[in-house]
C-alpha cells in the first residue's frame, strides 16, 4: 500500500466516523451530548480533509 493510499484510507475510515456522530447527535436527547458529538464530528470531517490531501499538496484551490 503507498503512502497515497495509506491517508486515502484514514480520510475514508475518519469520514465514517464523522457520519456515525453527526447521526448519533441527530438521535440525542440530551443538549450536552448533542453538542459533544457534534463537535467530534466536526472535528472528524476536518481530519479526514487534511488526510485526504497527499504530503506536499498543500491547500485546495478555492
Amino acid at each position: 500500500m503507498s503512502v497515497g493510499d495509506e491517508y486515502r484510507s484514514r480520510a475514508r475510515e475518519l469520514e465514517s466516523r464523522a457520519r456515525e456522530w453527526k447521526e448519533a447527535a441527530e438521535r440525542a436527547t440530551d443538549p450536552e451530548q448533542r453538542k459533544r458529538l457534534t463537535d467530534k464530528a466536526r472535528r472528524a470531517h476536518e481530519q479526514s480533509e487534511q488526510a485526504g490531501r497527499m504530503p506536499g499538496q498543500g491547500l485546495d484551490p478555492v
